[in-house]
């Protein structure tokens, strides 16, 4: 029988008792089933472009692998190509990338690291972009190395590489997700305002 955690990870703590009035009163929000809600972080890593040197082949994919899997604490799924293209040396059915779909109290954990282990470690970080927003509201990001996660020994790898995260929020437009975002402590850059 396996017995439930009670635990509510510190993040969605954080987005109902604090972060969920303030958007309410914001944007004047009367309805709670109108509150912008995370729904998912998305993890993907392009692995596509480094299979081509057949030696390291098996090497790299466990790399990228055993990164995600880390990070996450789920196991990544490999995405195959769909179409083959031939000037970027793609073939149908190969792999092409390694994706991890979280969601719930994983999903906090992760986002709940990434703004204060992951992000802090990153050189000569100045914030996130407040323009990576689509028409949704739904957020993407890029690390360019794994070095940025405390949980990765970097004298073990021999491989770097970077991935896409996605923050998918549901009932949002842009203004709601950054207001969202920025409360839950996703340091974005500050534009001066003269």
């Amino acid at each position: 029988m396996m017995v439930a955690q009670t635990n509510t990870p510190r993040l969605e703590t954080l987005f109902e008792e604090a972060v969920a009035p303030k958007l309410k009163q914001e944007f004047g929000l009367s309805n709670p089933h109108e509150l912008p809600r995370i729904d998912k972080v998305i993890v993907n890593c392009g692995i596509g472009r480094f299979l081509e040197n057949q030696k390291l082949k098996s090497e790299i994919r466990d790399t990228v692998y055993d990164t995600l899997s880390t990070i996450t604490g789920q196991r990544p799924i490999t995405l195959l190509a769909r179409k083959s293209v031939s000037n970027f040396k793609v073939r149908e059915g190969a792999p092409s990338a390694m994706m991890v779909t979280l969601r719930r109290a994983r999903m906090w954990h992760f986002m709940d690291r990434l703004i204060n282990l992951a992000m802090p470690r990153i050189k000569d970080f100045r914030g996130m972009k407040d323009t990576s927003f689509d028409e949704a509201g739904n957020y993407g990001l890029g690390l360019t190395e794994q070095a940025v996660w405390p949980e990765i020994n970097m004298a073990h790898v021999n491989f770097v590489h970077g991935m896409n995260i996605n923050i998918c929020i549901s009932r949002s437009d842009p203004a709601k997700s950054l207001f969202l975002l920025r409360e839950l402590g996703l340091p974005f850059v500050r534009h001066d305002e003269d």
